[in-house]
């Protein structure tokens, strides 16, 4: 028998451990080169607003680019352009301390950000990238959809100073239910005929989506998981699970009016998930009715007053406008103040 026999299983452990040695190499290879690049922009942009003495709009600032990126652009190529030297320029108006920039963001990320003038919204969307580990696309999806409007519409501002500084904190279970949800990657148009069955295969084929506009922590387990009770059988929509919240979430889709009869077959999920599914270390199961009129009043008076784990949402085939935003605000304020 040959001693210098080597198994395939042993080069296989070392192609393995070669393989991690490659990609975690690569990654600080583009993790230093990344962070070269931005803060190489960084001082750019900083040089820039010296010989502007600080006046973004300084009256021979255009003559000053036009001359810099001809000469750059001859002497490194591509990537000096004026339009690149204005971002470079902005980079450092709105991140005047290096230490604010992050490694963690791409050029590519801080372009997106670049475009949000308003500084608690700018910073919300970079604190969210970071914990969120959103990718570009991801970014200015959430953007589109005014992520930020969203949530603080309604929010006095100190708590919007917070989501600037924090992000989104999820302290409580409510946290977690976005009011509207923002489905437009279905690409159903609105006021056209379809089923709740159509709309759950839909949102199937575009789970990866569906997901992130869930939030943070959720994944997914099954769609109409059979519960039998007794003899009867029952199936629910969608089921989940939240890491964050420790807890099965329940989904069921619905195309109209939440009814009451709609939150009594939420409700008997949610109870026999509790005492049949759940484990012993994990929270109480959550439900969430989503359609196209969550009925708050209805759902107000079926539910009890302590309630926290059943929730009622809507959801829009197209990213709102601030103003529609707005006015579901004002619509909320007027029924509160009418159910006082």
């Amino acid at each position: 028998m040959n001693k210098d026999f080597i198994r395939n299983d042993e080069i296989n452990s070392i192609f393995d451990n070669i393989k991690e040695m490659v990609i975690s190499s690569r990654n600080k290879v583009y993790t230093t080169v990344n962070t070269e690049m931005i803060h190489l922009y960084w001082n750019i942009g900083k040089i820039i607003m010296e010989i502007q003495k600080g006046d973004e709009r300084a009256s021979y600032g255009d003559e000053v680019l036009e001359k810099l990126s001809k000469k750059l652009t001859n002497e490194f190529g591509r990537g000096f352009s004026k339009r690149n030297l204005e971002r470079m320029r902005k980079l450092y108006i709105f991140f005047p301390i290096a230490t604010t920039l992050s490694s963690q963001l791409s050029w590519s990320h801080y372009l997106e950000l670049l475009k949000v003038e308003e500084k608690v919204k700018r910073d919300f969307y970079m604190k969210e990238c970071i914990e969120s580990r959103w990718s570009v696309r991801e970014l200015q999806r959430q953007k589109n959809s005014l992520l930020y409007e969203r949530l603080t519409l309604s929010t006095n501002k100190k708590e919007v100073l917070r989501l600037s500084r924090e992000g989104k904190i999820l302290g409580d279970v409510k946290d977690f239910i976005k009011d509207p949800f923002v489905l437009e990657f279905l690409d159903i148009k609105e006021n056209t005929n379809y089923l709740e069955n159509d709309l759950e295969k839909n949102i199937l084929n575009h789970l990866k989506e569906f997901l992130l506009e869930l939030g943070k922590g959720f994944s997914f387990i099954g769609n109409q998981v059979r519960i039998t009770i007794g003899e009867d059988h029952f199936y629910p929509d969608l089921v989940f699970y939240n890491r964050l919240l420790k807890c099965l979430v329940i989904m069921d889709l619905k195309i109209g009016k939440v009814m009451p009869q709609d939150i009594g077959q939420m409700q008997l999920y949610v109870h026999y998930y509790d005492r049949e599914i759940k484990q012993s270390d994990e929270n109480p199961t959550i439900g969430i009715l989503l359609s196209t009129d969550k009925n708050k009043t209805v759902v107000k008076y079926t539910l009890p007053e302590d309630n926290r784990t059943i929730f009622s949402s809507e959801y829009k085939f197209h990213m709102p406008t601030e103003e529609e935003l707005i006015s579901v605000v004002e619509e909320e304020k007027k029924n509160f103040k009418l159910n006082e």
